[in-house]
C-alpha cells in the first residue's frame, strides 16, 4: 500500500487526546482528567512512554453528559 493511500485511511483511526487537551475541553486541570480515570469515568490510553491519551469519542460522549449535568 502507498503512502498516499495509507493517509487516506487515518480518518478512520481513533482519535486520541492528551490529558491537557481534555482538561481545557472540560475546563478542568489534567489532573482532574487523570482522577477521573483512575475512578473509572475515563478509559486511558498508554503510549509506549507511559503517557495517558484518551478516546476522542468517549470524551465527546462524558461531555454530553458533564455539560447535561451542569444545566
Amino acid at each position: 500500500m502507498s503512502w498516499e493511500k495509507s493517509m487516506n485511511r487515518l480518518p478512520d483511526a481513533e482519535v486520541l487526546l492528551t490529558p491537557r487537551e481534555v482538561a481545557d475541553l472540560f475546563g478542568v486541570d489534567p489532573k482532574t482528567v487523570t482522577r477521573w480515570a483512575k475512578a473509572g469515568k475515563l478509559t486511558s490510553i498508554r503510549t509506549l512512554g507511559g503517557h495517558r491519551r484518551y478516546r476522542k469519542s468517549e470524551v465527546d460522549e462524558l461531555r454530553a453528559h458533564y455539560f447535561k449535568a451542569q444545566n
